[in-house]
């Protein structure tokens, strides 16, 4: 808990004293924050600023309907929506997409992603692992990964930032969690705990609704504090548990109303609450993530949508396709602008694809006009990272039941976010608590078109 010029106290021994500060739990699960640091210390890794934004489709996007269509299909599998051409000769993607096909020359989509299972839970998405898979051996997620090989990229932000919002359906919410490596590599969550563990002079962080007078209490009490030489007083891993702590930088990453009017047109305007039970179709959201990384942050990862499309309502997915559409374009395209696209690796994905069968195959769940969880493909979209894009790579059978040509692993898209970072999945080896070597991703290479 973090505690700055609160209110008074009595103590046991008759005196009165005002609070200054306590370095806690700041949403690690209750370790203190210098155990978390001291643990990232350790690693004395090193390198250049390459970052990942993970976007996680909450739900199980259609692959039918969004980059997958199969006009020629019966009605039934062909869906609501038709196909229209990009900026790339060949490819088509759903009319619902007209900003993301004029940067398609700058991502690349995956139609055929596989190993997931029927699991409404972010796991698969955040490690590349499913449950069942994950029970066993505890796979710590990509970020927490980066955040012990890699550590932080400066002394004021974290390495590894969760800045999805809390779902209805838990899974979806599922911790990016840091497995047998520690809760020191945990992601700072921006929502939830990491606000309610923070009060500058009584001024709570929840849901950042007085940002100016948040940053002016934070840079006020810097400045204060390093005038009355208190913080020369905190040495070692606690003075920097203190300056991430009173540093503005993760709060004013958070700030996106700082950017310009044509920037917040360029990402579109969303809401931050969730949508259904599941996440909130926040456009802002990208932004936020692309000015983390700007910060230092070197892995965030962000929720998207309610694609849980078991109803006939094809106006429901059409107006999330539209503002995935705003978003995930704006994003890839101000990383252009700003000459990000080399360092900075998007991924995008969800729980699984969907039945091609409109009411799915026998009928257990979607109604008519609905599609089913379906977790024999997927798709996927990547982007940035220096990686080969303007193509598709792998496809389905011409109804899409299953990965026909090229199929490629949720694993496999992870090893090339590694190779991205500057990590070797073959040489970099990890160890448990009981010493035991861990081999990232074994029998999974980066995705040989892209890199």
């Amino acid at each position: 808990m973090l505690n700055i010029l609160g209110g008074t106290q009595r103590y046991c021994d008759g005196v009165t004293r005002r609070n200054f500060l306590k370095i806690g739990g700041l949403a690690m699960g209750g370790l203190s924050l210098p155990q978390v640091l001291e643990a990232q210390e350790q690693s004395g890794h090193r390198s250049s600023h390459k970052a990942v934004i993970l976007v996680y489709l909450t739900g199980g996007p259609p692959h039918l309907d969004t980059v997958d269509l199969k006009p020629d299909a019966p009605e039934e599998i062909r869906g609501h929506f038709k196909p229209i051409k990009t900026n790339v000769s060949g490819i088509e993607i759903c009319e619902h997409f007209p900003r993301l096909a004029r940067v398609t020359d700058k991502i690349a989509i995956i139609r055929s992603l596989v190993g997931a299972r029927d699991e409404h839970a972010s796991d698969v998405s955040l490690t590349g692992y499913p449950i069942a898979e994950n029970r066993n051996r505890f796979h710590p997620s990509l970020g927490s990964v980066v955040s012990k090989v890699l550590g932080p990229v400066n002394r004021g932000t974290a390495p590894f930032v969760d800045a999805r919002v809390p779902t209805g359906h838990m899974p979806y919410f599922n911790e990016a969690w840091p497995g047998f490596l520690g809760l020191a590599h945990a992601a700072i969550r921006t929502h939830g705990q990491v606000q309610q563990d923070m009060t500058l002079k009584g001024i709570s962080l929840e849901r950042l609704s007085d940002r100016q007078r948040l940053l002016t209490a934070v840079d006020g009490f810097r400045r204060g504090a390093d005038g009355s030489g208190i913080a020369e007083q905190v040495s070692g891993v606690q003075a920097r548990a203190f300056e991430m702590l009173t540093s503005s930088q993760l709060v004013r990453a958070l700030d996106y109303t700082k950017e310009s009017p044509k920037t917040l047109e360029l990402y579109g305007k969303g809401s931050d609450k969730p949508a259904q039970d599941a996440s909130p179709m926040w456009n802002e959201q990208f932004l936020i993530a692309r000015r983390l990384v700007e910060s230092g942050v070197r892995v965030v990862t962000i929720g998207f949508g309610s694609w849980d499309f078991h109803s006939p309502s094809s106006g429901w997915i059409a107006g999330m396709i539209q503002k995935l559409d705003q978003s995930l374009a704006g994003l890839v395209q101000d990383l252009h602008d700003r000459g990000l696209d080399k360092d900075v690796t998007v991924g995008v994905w969800g729980d699984f694809g969907r039945s091609p069968k409109l009411g799915g195959y026998m009928n257990n769940y979607a109604a008519v006009g609905g599609r089913e969880h379906w977790p024999a493909v997927a798709f996927g979209i990547m982007a940035g990272g220096g990686m080969r894009t303007g193509q598709v790579i792998g496809a389905t059978n011409r109804w899409g039941e299953y990965a026909d040509d090229r199929p490629v692993h949720y694993r496999d898209a992870f090893a090339t976010l590694y190779h991205n970072l500057g990590i070797d999945t073959n040489k970099v080896v990890l160890h448990d608590p009981e010493g035991r070597p861990y081999f990232l991703l074994p029998g999974h290479e980066p995705i040989a078109e892209l890199v």
